[in-house]
Order: C-alpha cells, then structure tokens, then sequence
C-alpha cells in the first residue's frame, strides 16, 4: 500500500551527515563503519532506495538551519544569512536529485494527482518511480527576513514550522517556553497570502495556541504524540489535539523513540530492551482517534533519519521499508481497511487536495 509521510530530513542527511541517499541503506552503513562523528553511524534506516521498497511514494522533505547565538550550546549557524545559504545548498541537493530522475518535486494540485496516479500504476516498477518531495522547512531562522518567504514560495516551499528546538528568531521552540516574536506573527500573515501550510511541530505552548487563533490558512502538525502517554512539552496536549481536528488539521506519528517512551535517555535506553515498537505508536493512534471519534486525523511522519537511526527507533524495524509493517499491526488492533488508508497516505492526500485545490 502507497504510504506518504510527512516529516522526513533527506537533504539534511545528505549534506551535514554526507550520506550518498541514491544508495541502499545496507550500503551506507558500510561505507560509515569507520566513522564515530555522530552517533548513528551504521544505523542510518533511510535511503531513497529504501523508501522506494517500502512504497513510500510522497514525503514532506524538510529544509533545516538553525540560527544560534554565539554561546548557544546547540548546533546550527551564527548569522540568518549562513542558515540561508545552507538551506539553499539543501534546495541544490533535493534539485540534483530531480536531475538524476530520483526524486520528482510535488507542489501544486495536478503534480500532486500525476505523482499519485504514477505510484498507484502497477505496470510500472516500483524501484524505476522518482520519490516525490513536498519541501517543507523546519525551523523559519533561515528566512534572513520575511521577504524572505516569497523567494522560497517560488522555489516551491509549501509547509513551513516557525519553530525547532531552543530559542528562535520568529518563535521559541521545544524546551523553551513563551509566544511567537513579532517577526513570527508577520510570518504568519505572509504564510497566510502564499497558502503556505503552517507546521505547528515544535511550538511551544503559548506560541500554538497564538498561532492555531491567528492563522486563517492549513494546518498540520506533521510529527508529533500524545503528551498524555509520554510527558514532555514536545508532545501534543488532549486540548491542543481538540484544537487541531478542529481545525481539520493531521497530526503525523513520529517514530523517535524519546517520544514513545517516558523518561527516555539517550545513550543509555535501548529500543529492543525496553521493548519500545511500531505497536507503541500505535498507542498514540489510538488515543487521537478516541478523541476525534474517527481515524481522520492520524497519518505517519515518522522522522526516522532525525539526527538518530536505529538506536533511537522503535526494535521491530530495520529500515524505514518497514513502515508497511503497520498494515498487519493496525489490523491486529481492530483498525478497519479504510483506516489503515487513511493511516498509509489517504489522510495527508485529502488535507493537500483540500489545502492545494
């Protein structure tokens, strides 16, 4: 079954880690069995070769560079123009890759219906078919200004979270607390004007709920949990889910596994010991969909190549390929065939139509 997910950092991966992306994950671990600089060395789970295997025909990929003051612990880039350029040579990238015929970029209506109709031919190989991209950036500090946001609109970006972690120059983000900057309220407003998607993944509270009142366009919320099942001011609130389904908005399933266990420490938890699997999002699942009533606000957007790979992912998987296990998993618990259709790619489908037509 077609799966589109919603929160993948593919350019990311391939600039900062320098993972050739065209290759099989298999492939990519071997190539890094001598590096240490990062922490998921060998156990990368993503690869365009990997996502065409699991059927994973539409991703939301991102663009990320955060700004970051001189003392600031966290990574990212001294100036607004530094995080630009580096999101522009991430635009490069995610270009060369439409060059090669890997990837194919997805941003209106009828690209958005030819690159389901081709993912949904059978005459066709699934390995021969571009992976189609929605650009979505993640994070607005790169934005030197929010001129800025029209260049990216005509460069095809169409969802955009003001927010990531720490302090930000248009809203704090996960860990920190307080409202959108009033560069972010005016981002808002010119997000508004460009239909672009408003990302609310890692706002703070005071800053979601401003901006969920204040936008007027789509909202999503492409990879987030329940806060209920694992305390953290990263996860969603039950009041805040209510204000998304409200807003017809789809909440993406993210599979960080600091967000599927309580009290998770990296380095220290192992996902097989601690018997964290594709089950326990599920959990997540179901807690949405007794608040909604339906499953029409549950979708996937797994994050699985999020700064982490295997030692931070649910045990049950090996590669992102794996995501079709849920098929059989979300039968087990009692999900009829159109709900696992809308879990696979029908929700995300019908918020684009909806949001693009």
């Amino acid at each position: 079954m077609l799966i589109i997910d919603a929160h993948l950092d593919l350019s990311m991966n391939a600039m900062e880690w320098n993972r050739d992306l065209k290759k099989t994950v298999a492939a990519i671990r071997a190539g890094e069995k001598k590096l240490t600089d990062k922490p998921d060395r060998r156990k990368g789970a993503v690869s365009l070769p990997e996502l065409r295997k699991g059927k994973i025909g539409l991703v939301v990929a991102t663009q990320i560079a955060r700004y970051v003051a001189e003392d600031n612990t966290l990574p990212g880039w001294h100036s607004p123009e530094q995080a630009w350029a580096q999101t522009q040579g991430q635009l490069a990238w995610y270009k060369a890759m439409e060059a090669a015929g890997e990837m194919k970029q997805v941003s209106n209506a009828e690209e958005l219906e030819n690159h389901i109709q081709l993912w949904n031919n059978d005459t066709i190989p699934d390995e021969k078919k571009p992976v189609g991209f929605i650009l979505s950036l993640e994070g607005a500090d790169s934005l030197v200004n929010v001129s800025y946001l029209e260049k990216s609109w005509q460069n095809g970006l169409r969802a955009l979270g003001p927010a990531h972690y720490g302090p930000g120059r248009y809203s704090p983000g996960t860990g920190m607390e307080g409202p959108l900057t009033q560069g972010g309220i005016a981002l808002l407003k010119k997000m508004e004007e460009l239909n672009i998607i408003l990302d609310v993944t890692h706002l703070t509270d005071e800053a979601f709920t401003q901006a969920v009142d204040l936008f007027k366009g789509h909202i999503w919320a492409s990879h987030h949990n329940c806060r209920v099942l694992v305390p953290h001011q990263r996860q969603l609130t039950d009041e805040q889910i209510k204000m998304l389904i409200e807003r017809n908005a789809v909440i993406g399933g993210v599979l960080d596994t600091w967000m599927l266990m309580p009290g998770w420490i990296r380095g220290k938890h192992d996902p097989k010991e601690e018997n964290i699997t594709l089950d326990t999002l599920i959990d997540h699942y179901d807690h949405i969909c007794q608040i909604a009533g339906n499953s029409n606000h549950i979708a996937i957007g797994s994050d699985l190549d999020g700064m982490f790979g295997l030692e931070q992912s649910p045990g049950d998987i090996d590669t992102i390929a794996d995501l079709q296990r849920l098929k059989e998993l979300l039968a087990k618990r009692g999900y009829a065939p159109g709900d696992v259709e809308n879990i696979f790619y029908g929700n995300w489908l019908r918020f684009l139509r909806n949001a693009w037509k």
